[in-house]
């Protein structure tokens, strides 16, 4: 993995994708790593998990805490960082959501954060949730988010030159080694490209 430039690491709860993006971090630099923390912990029990990855982190980590404006963070710092983690874009999305973003304000946030991925002068790797293989929520916020997060993890994907799955703590590489797009058959609108790369 020391040829990263950007990478994705999906999975659902307790998969492994924090572990494995922490170690694929710490493979890539010594020093001057940036854990970038979207959490927002709210009551005690968030307050003592934060607690635990900050010490199973090690003093060799800078933690900055930034609940929205992630892309200004990597902007700031990816000069002085070897390397930055972002965990997680899930919560991002949820900070998003209770901000008051529609859809459209929402991928523009995901916009900036591409772009700042793009400009970033150390690698940069982004933790996020695998939410859409459970039930369907039976409420409509519930339903809203899940959909939100989806399709920020699709537009992540797209701007990132690596995307591993963690399954059972496994990591799996997706990207690059996907199927192509244009290789998909389309029939009856299974896999169906809406013209920008993302499916739905």
């Amino acid at each position: 993995m020391t040829d990263i430039k950007n990478m994705l690491v999906l999975g659902g709860c307790r998969s492994g994708k924090s572990r494995f993006a922490k170690q694929a971090a710490d493979n890539l630099a010594m020093d001057n790593k940036i854990y970038l923390a979207t959490s927002v912990p709210l009551d005690r029990e968030m307050k003592e998990r934060v607690k635990r990855h900050q010490d199973d982190r090690g003093p060799d980590w800078e933690t900055i805490e930034e609940p929205v404006l992630i892309h200004e963070i990597i902007d700031r710092t990816c000069t002085q960082a070897t390397v930055i983690l972002v965990d997680c874009l899930t919560l991002w999305t949820s900070n998003l959501l209770f901000q008051g973003k529609d859809e459209a304000g929402i991928m523009a946030a995901v916009d900036l954060l591409a772009g700042a991925l793009d400009r970033s002068a150390c690698p940069v790797i982004l933790v996020s949730n695998e939410v859409g293989y459970g039930i369907v929520p039976e409420n409509s916020l519930a339903r809203r988010f899940r959909d939100m997060a989806g399709l920020v993890n699709q537009r992540v994907a797209r701007s990132v030159d690596k995307v591993v799955v963690s399954m059972a703590g496994i990591p799996i590489q997706i990207k690059p080694g996907q199927i192509k797009s244009d290789r998909i058959v389309s029939g009856s609108g299974i896999g169906q490209d809406f013209g920008n790369g993302e499916f739905k």
